[in-house]
């Protein structure tokens, strides 16, 4: 991580990339839809409602994880996801904030 420089910007501004970067791909969009859906899902369970491939899904699964916004009980041979809700809270305040951070300008861009 030394080459992109993360260390010079702060923790808030991190997170808000590390939750971006999570949400960047329409398959882990559509994994989080299903969790919230479900409540909590087997990874099976995934495979069965998306049209990826067990590994495919097992890799944005690990994205989503280490972005904090799941996580995972291991049940024997099977791993059982939810909404982390501590740290979907925290994405949430820090999304939102971005957002309503902006005003818009009185004169004309571009």
């Amino acid at each position: 991580m030394g080459l992109t420089k993360t260390e010079d910007f702060t923790i808030k501004d991190n997170k808000i990339a590390q939750y971006a970067k999570a949400l960047a791909h329409p398959a882990r969009v559509a994994i989080l839809q299903l969790l919230m859906k479900k409540q909590s899902c087997i990874c099976g369970d995934i495979v069965d409602e998306l049209p990826l491939s067990q590994s495919t899904i097992s890799q944005h699964l690990k994205e989503l994880k280490d972005a904090g916004l799941i996580k995972g009980d291991i049940d024997g041979a099977k791993v059982c996801y939810c909404i982390n809700e501590k740290e979907w809270e925290n994405a949430r305040l820090y999304l939102g904030n971005l957002f309503q951070s902006y005003v818009k300008a009185d004169i004309k861009c571009c």
